[in-house]
């Protein structure tokens, strides 16, 4: 009856600082622990004993974004149209401004970039042109004249948007969705 008494001697299993160094970074980045058992041949208890003791803490990702209602490719379509949109805004914008400091029409420069126009202009057509603008400007909005001090000289661009936004006030809480009674202190 040879071979009835031969057991199999089991020997622990030591692993390395390193296995488990591998094994932990493995876990906190959302492996299962049967899963790191398996491939690193470590015990399943000695794995949960070692997270208790170690204090391993799952590391938690970030979330992905949520799909939007109408899914991704009709998003991406009205995405690009407003991209779009905002882009031929822009451009025309730009080409408005490039025109009026060139010497062309104030007539077309929006509201909100009056003051710098009107500060680029003095500064790079001249005096003349600045006289000519404020005769233009003052002729067409009462309110503007407050962009020159007594001297005649005008005032830095940022106290032009202040002067505009204390004008205009009304309509800059429009263009930016206040209601009425919401936020009086703005501007």
């Amino acid at each position: 009856m040879s071979g009835a008494l031969d057991w199999e001697v089991r020997r622990p299993k030591i692993r390395s600082d390193e296995t488990w160094d591998e094994v932990r970074r493995a876990w906190e980045a959302g492996e299962t622990g049967a899963s790191l058992a398996h491939r690193y041949n470590v015990g399943l208890a000695n794995l949960w004993r070692r997270r208790a003791s170690e204090g391993w803490r799952r590391l938690r990702g970030e979330d992905p974004p949520p799909e939007p209602v109408e899914g991704w490719e009709r998003h991406a379509a009205r995405a690009m149209e407003a991209f779009e949109l905002k882009l031929a805004e822009t451009r025309a914008l730009a080409e408005t401004l490039a025109a009026a400091m060139q010497g062309g029409a104030l007539a077309g420069v929006p509201l909100w970039h009056a003051g710098f126009v009107l500060a680029w202009r003095a500064e790079r057509l001249g005096a003349e042109a600045a006289a000519r603008d404020r005769e233009e400007v003052t002729a067409r909005a009462g309110w503007t004249a407050a962009f020159w001090n007594e001297a005649g000289t005008l005032r830095p661009t940022a106290r032009l948007d202040e002067i505009t936004l204390e004008a205009k006030r009304d309509a800059w809480r429009e263009d930016v969705g206040l209601p009425k009674g919401a936020a009086e202190g703005w501007p």
